[in-house]
């Protein structure tokens, strides 16, 4: 029996000391240090498979390395291929992590079943006759996928080596438990020790392994921070429970892109790729209403149209309300004092409710001017033309700034029958004959009066 050692950790950043303390000096978390017990000495292989390696690593010059062609293994789903830059590599560790019931398990288990490869998904938290039931929802029945619950790696290790899987989906890693530790499955021990033994049998087996991890209530991914540093990507899952959309972002890719994402549409049997979500995000009857404006906004590097909607009335209490879904409130705020401030419209007594439909976050400084658009067509009561768009970010000065990329925004909106679309004086748009008309405004006050004709 291997000696033991008592520590103790940091439940919130994984920040390992030797005695107890109320504050961890790392993370500035109070009462956060737990103590486990970490059992240290030599370990007998993880799977009949695994052995010391014949090879002895030699230092070679960079021009000395032989490349080959990079394989990859095609998950099925061409939006998550996207996001993973062609899909699954040999050997590769992915953390997926997501709010509770945001479809992390559905995304991976129609991946699984759908796949033509050999795939060994591990559940931790559901029983086979579950996943069966919800398997039977989504999609249709599959003899490549096997379905193992368990909890204990090692026996996880001595099934993977029977079957040999083309991937290994673990669901998920705050479950999981190594025999060689005394701590609580979800610790940070256990988490980091189980995470550093799926990789030595993704290197060793060159086997692609998928870990769905828990996130923390600020949205963070749950266990030791170090667990992203460990792993080769990790897969963000985002979207509104409310609704429909769900996206995938890449925070981190050893082998691809982070700038690339994936849109799905939640429906009864399963996720759904979204080949054009700006037709979907977009409203269909808008000719008389007030207070909607189109964006034109960038997530990763596809271009996407949204609708802003802006609703401003008179404030019953003393206090006016601020508030808004899918905006950062405080932006919200800075465009209403440039409002005030530089183009003279007094908003201070009245309410303002923002709206991004389709419930997703947006974080693009190019919704500016549609937010403004949006909030003056409800103060006047005026209707923007439903085929009217917008792509610039407004400063503190009144001034109407260019956004990256414009060249994609115009071509998006051209490509939905969009008819005009403004965009900041000092934009360089692209030298080619568009069917949209491109008008360029430098202040406020411009925008202003190409909307309503005149200023305050």
């Amino acid at each position: 029996m291997a000696k033991s050692k008592t520590t103790f950790f940091c439940q919130n950043c994984g920040a390992q000391y030797a005695k107890w303390a109320g504050q961890c000096t790392s993370c500035k978390a109070w009462n956060t240090l737990v103590e486990e017990v970490v059992e240290r000495g030599s370990k007998p292989p993880l799977w009949e498979g695994e052995g010391p390696s014949k090879k002895v690593a030699k230092p070679l010059r960079i021009s000395e390395i032989q490349t080959g062609n990079e394989s990859r293994l095609p998950s099925g789903d061409p939006e998550l291929d996207q996001v993973l830059g062609g899909g699954f590599v040999p050997g590769s560790l992915t953390l997926i992590g997501g709010e509770p019931g945001i479809g992390k398990s559905t995304l991976m288990l129609q991946t699984a079943i759908r796949s033509d490869r050999k795939t060994l998904y591990i559940s931790g938290e559901e029983s086979q006759g579950q996943i069966k039931m919800r398997s039977e929802r989504i999609a249709a029945a599959s003899d490549s996928c096997y379905i193992l619950t368990e909890t204990l790696t090692q026996k996880i290790f001595r099934q993977a080596e029977a079957l040999r899987p083309d991937l290994l989906i673990v669901d998920s890693i705050q479950t999981l438990h190594s025999d060689y530790l005394d701590a609580s499955p979800g610790s940070v021990s256990q988490i980091r020790e189980c995470t550093a033994e799926l990789i030595r049998y993704a290197k060793e087996s060159d086997t692609p392994v998928v870990l769905i991890g828990h996130i923390t209530k600020d949205g963070s991914i749950a266990g030791p921070k170090i667990l992203e540093h460990m792993v080769d990507t990790v897969l963000q899952f985002e979207g509104d429970r409310n609704h429909v959309f769900r996206i995938l972002r890449g925070l981190k890719n050893r082998f691809g892109s982070t700038a690339e994402l994936g849109i799905y549409e939640m429906q009864a049997n399963g996720l759904h790729p979204v080949a054009n979500p700006s037709q979907l995000l977009l409203s269909q009857n808008r000719e008389s209403l007030s207070g909607t404006a189109i964006a034109a906004t960038l997530e990763g590097v596809r271009p996407l149209l949204i609708e802003i909607q802006a609703l401003v009335s008179s404030a019953v209490y003393g206090t006016p309300q601020r508030s808004a879904t899918g905006f950062p409130p405080r932006r919200l705020n800075m465009l209403l004092a440039v409002l005030e401030k530089r183009a003279g419209f007094k908003l201070a007594a009245k309410d303002v409710f923002l709206n991004v439909t389709g419930g997703i976050q947006v974080d693009d400084p190019a919704i500016d001017l549609a937010v403004l658009a949006a909030i003056l067509s409800s103060n006047a009561d005026l209707t923007i033309p439903s085929d009217w768009c917008f792509a610039a970010e407004v400063g503190l000065a009144g001034e109407i700034r260019p956004v990256p990329r414009i060249g994609q925004r115009i071509t998006e909106a051209e490509k939905l029958g969009l008819s005009v679309i403004f965009v900041s004086s000092h934009a360089s748009v692209p030298e080619k004959n568009h069917a949209i008309d491109v008008r360029r405004v430098a202040r406020v006050e411009d925008v202003v009066r190409s909307l309503f004709g005149s200023t305050p």
